[in-house]
């Protein structure tokens, strides 16, 4: 189609865009804070994100601006926009997903159902909130927190003395009593048109996302109350805070049966990996195409089932190439992804994904394939 797409960030985002831009002849192009990362192949300019002339420079040579992650300021992002540049998801969309705290409170505002949180400044304001929430709270930093980072249980104003000292007001919510973690991804296009992709079922190891099910076990029938109450729960986001291209909403199914959102992320998300080789149409190709406002794509399945499991930390002795072999060697129908990173304990270097008829036995075949990348595999 001729058409250049501009990528901020060059991580593995960036990078599993690749394919499906050029299956659909789009030229991407990525503005990197330096070479050797994840999508450098494709990297066109390397600068400084929080230099508006930097990135106005990369920014006039394309199409559209998108992203690979949410830290652009916001001062650089409305910079763009006054200077004429198409800009998906917009900087009144962004700060919800860079700003905790605006999230929290324009969420409330548009009745979207939530966790108990509060604003809070000092450790008493902290106490208080944890003294009327059974003794036990979640404190967030609202801004740069991912992975589990940012993140920690308080069970006394005093836990959070250290980041207030900082003297920014910090988040905090109940704890949920939560049965199991969710996502629900979206896409939508400027002229409105609005695709969802299956509800999943994410497994969290360590803060870090470690498996992905789809569909959600339980969520299979077409007519699935959890699959209706999020796809509802997911499009009122997109409406409500003008998302456009991919949105990622995670959320808490709690123990009596109820849906909160935990957190949003506007922009393809790990819970979407399965999408490149379980869906008719991957998370990755249908961004390029709702931040380009084309026709969006069939979200179907292409299995009844598929899981999705992540490569953390990759070996630490050894070499990938003995792995990749072992890996497809043993699980010739898993589909492995790299990420070209190098290997290091926690990290996540790649993801494996199997799809197939019966959930059990796709959940058994990728983990097996990824545990081929782990120190202690004999696989």
């Amino acid at each position: 189609m001729g058409q250049v797409v501009g990528v901020i960030g060059a991580g593995q985002l960036a990078r599993m865009m690749l394919p499906p831009a050029i299956e659909l002849d789009i030229d991407l192009r990525v503005f990197a804070a330096g070479r050797g990362e994840s999508a450098d192949r494709a990297v066109t300019e390397v600068g400084d994100m929080h230099v508006l002339e930097e990135v106005l420079a990369f920014a006039r040579g394309v199409d559209v601006v998108t992203f690979d992650h949410e830290h652009v300021p916001q001062d650089v992002l409305r910079g763009l926009v006054d200077a004429g540049v198409a800009v998906r998801p917009g900087p009144h969309a962004l700060q919800y997903a860079q700003d905790k705290l605006l999230m929290r409170r324009r969420l409330a505002e548009l009745g979207i159902p939530i966790p108990e949180w509060a604003e809070v400044r000092d450790e008493a304001e902290l106490q208080a909130f944890i003294d009327a929430n059974g003794g036990v709270a979640v404190l967030k930093t609202p801004r740069g927190g991912y992975d589990g980072k940012g993140v920690r249980i308080v069970r006394s104003g005093a836990e959070g003395a250290d980041w207030f000292e900082a003297g920014e007001p910090l988040l905090v919510e109940e704890r949920v009593d939560f049965r199991r973690e969710l996502a629900q991804l979206v896409a939508r296009r400027p002229s409105g048109e609005i695709a969802l992709w299956p509800i999943v079922e994410t497994v969290q190891r360590d803060g870090v996302c470690a498996e992905v099910l789809a569909p959600a076990p339980g969520a299979e029938g077409a007519d699935d109350r959890l699959g209706y109450v999020a796809a509802t729960i997911a499009q009122s986001v997109a409406l409500g805070l003008d998302v456009t291209g991919v949105l990622a909403v995670e959320l808490f199914e709690t123990t009596d049966q109820r849906i909160l959102v935990n957190e949003l992320a506007m922009r393809p998300h790990n819970s979407g990996h399965w999408t490149i080789d379980g869906s008719t149409t991957s998370q990755f190709e249908q961004h390029l195409r709702a931040v380009l406002d084309l026709p969006l794509g069939d979200t179907g399945m292409t299995a009844p089932h598929a899981v999705m499991v992540n490569v953390l930390g990759g070996p630490q002795e050894g070499s990938y190439g003995d792995r990749y072999e072992r890996a497809m060697h043993a699980h010739p129908d898993a589909k492995i992804h790299s990420y070209g990173k190098s290997a290091r304990p926690g990290r996540k270097v790649g993801h494996v994904t199997v799809a197939g008829p019966e959930l059990d036995d796709v959940a058994y075949r990728a983990r097996a394939a990824a545990a081929a990348f782990d120190d202690d595999s004999t696989v």
